[in-house]
């Protein structure tokens, strides 16, 4: 009897490790863009940016630990409690397109990183560009890039890892 109870803890930490070991590992997959959604080790999208801000101040604005909310397997932080209410009731409408990848990239059969600080929103849809130089780009044709994009996004996807530019 006195060897089961050490056994036990030992199976118990070792389960425990295992566990772990699989939870980072597949949160390292997701950080390099094995996921349709971009999010980091920690499932935050957007960077932790406060995704309706975008919409509502049409500026990048940090969120917080504090408000968070979750949406498609995502975390979503905000700055405000009230920002995280809005969201809340329509998540639909504040999440990023392409899962918040590189809208351009995206329209030109590449999976890149997006950043929150080169966005635009156009008709309500919030769309990320991997620098400012290509959130140009993609302005110049939002509609036309966006049409590409959509056909695009299943294949794109999927591609594990992210495109070089």
């Amino acid at each position: 009897m006195t060897f089961r109870t050490p056994f036990r803890r030992l199976a118990t930490r070792l389960s425990a490790a295992v566990a772990l070991t699989l939870l980072a590992a597949s949160s390292a997959i997701a950080q390099k863009g094995a996921s349709m959604l971009n999010v980091d080790d920690n499932g935050v999208i957007l960077r932790g940016f406060d995704a309706v801000a975008f919409h509502t101040d049409m500026k990048a604005m940090k969120g917080s630990a504090q408000f968070t909310a979750t949406h498609d397997g995502a975390i979503y932080m905000f700055a405000t409690a009230a920002n995280r209410d809005r969201f809340k009731a329509n998540p639909a409408m504040y999440a990023p397109a392409y899962g918040g990848y590189c809208a351009m990239g995206v329209a030109v059969g590449k999976k890149l990183d997006g950043d929150p600080a080169a966005f635009t929103v156009h008709n309500g849809t919030l769309y990320l560009n991997v620098n400012q130089n290509v959130k140009g780009m993609w302005a110049k044709d939002i509609a036309g890039n966006n049409k590409k994009a959509d056909m695009n996004w299943s294949k794109v996807a999927v591609h594990r890892g992210f495109d070089s530019m």
